[in-house]
């Protein structure tokens, strides 16, 4: 059976963008669905649309918002490769890049001008964001000048700004109340502004920080301690179990090398991130400027008002906030990125009928 949907990068991920309404309305049937049109489980995903990797096996589900303050909802999917999972536990901020283009392209949101605003609810953390999309024309703009790291070439900038992010996942900024906890001997922040992160410094793991992915992923020992982290973390950030959850996400941090203000290297949660998700670039960034957490104490020359430049295994990530600090009180008054997306394809992915008898 056909089910419409587009394919689209969004930041630096890909996925499938589908109608709410073309997708079955109860999850387990969903789900499966969803399983099967990315050829799930099998890393590789030969039999679907997935790439074999978290990063590219990603699914966004969009609908007209009931509510005023916005135009859709987005409901992000991650789809896992290797197991038959599909999980709604956290956000997607790259994914999010690609919503106000494909809300456009299908008639969701009417091209207004040169420049689109797109209100965007995320379903998944319940929060706002505003997508600035280029429309001249009425037409969606995906060329341009604007680089990220992590895609190669220049495309249109989307610049998204988001609203009372900050404690959506795990009820606080801070959600264990500390700037900083101690884990098996460890010296970690628990951090949410959009994304649960556990922030440590590398050293603390053996390691310098600067290593590639693969090294890392090759480090059993280091995985097995990181991963042990990841589960105590859990209950102290409100998460429960979160044993086969995908957050919260752990990233090592170092000295920046490269002009940035800090370093890191994220689990997402069993694999290394190429480079680092939206969400919790702009939640490390947020830990930069919070006195007291291992992030401030490695960050050069931060202000509560600053561009914040995110140093990764593949380039760097700029986040803009404003944040005011007063003591121990801590508040997030904008934060704001600049992604790029662009449509691949859109027509139908098949599925094989019987993984939705009712249709």
């Amino acid at each position: 059976m056909a089910i419409r949907c587009s394919v689209m990068r969004g930041g630096t991920s890909k996925g499938l963008y589908f109608h709410a309404g073309d997708l079955p309305n109860d999850s387990p049937t969903r789900d499966a669905v969803l399983l099967a049109a990315m050829g799930s489980p099998d890393t590789r995903e030969i039999d679907g649309m997935g790439g074999g990797h978290p990063l590219t096996s990603k699914v966004a589900v969009v609908r007209p918002s009931k509510r005023d303050d916005a135009d859709v909802d987005y409901l992000f999917l991650q789809v896992w490769p290797d197991r038959a999972e599909v999980s709604d536990s956290q956000n997607c901020g790259n994914l999010l890049a690609g919503v106000g283009p494909f809300a456009i392209e299908e008639g969701l949101v009417k091209a207004a001008g040169e420049t689109t605003n797109v209100r965007i609810w995320m379903e998944n953390t319940h929060s706002l964001a505003v997508a600035s999309v280029q429309t001249p024309n009425g037409r969606v703009r995906y060329d341009g000048e604007t680089h990220i790291d992590g895609v190669p070439g220049t495309h249109a900038p989307i610049a998204i700004e988001f609203l009372d992010v900050a404690g959506s996942t795990c009820g606080a900024l801070l959600p264990t109340g500390h700037a900083i906890d101690v884990i098996e001997g460890i010296r970690v922040t628990c951090i949410d502004n959009g994304m649960p992160v556990v922030c440590l410094k590398a050293e603390e793991v053996g390691l310098s920080g600067y290593e590639e992915p693969l090294a890392i992923e090759n480090n059993h020992d280091v995985c097995e301690l990181v991963e042990r982290l990841r589960l105590a973390a859990g209950p102290l950030m409100n998460l429960g179990d979160v044993t086969s959850a995908t957050v919260p996400k752990m990233c090592l941090l170092a000295p920046a090398q490269h002009g940035g203000v800090i370093s890191t290297r994220t689990f997402i949660p069993k694999r290394v991130h190429d480079a680092i998700g939206v969400f919790g670039a702009v939640s490390v960034a947020t830990a930069c400027l919070v006195p007291g957490t291992v992030a401030h104490e490695l960050a050069r020359g931060v202000a509560g008002d600053d561009v914040i430049n995110i140093e990764h295994p593949t380039g760097y990530f700029s986040v803009t906030l404003d944040v005011n600090v007063n003591g121990s009180d801590v508040v997030v008054n904008y934060a704001a990125l600049l992604r790029t997306a662009r449509l691949l394809m859109r027509g139908d992915v098949f599925v094989p009928s019987a993984v939705w008898p009712d249709a």
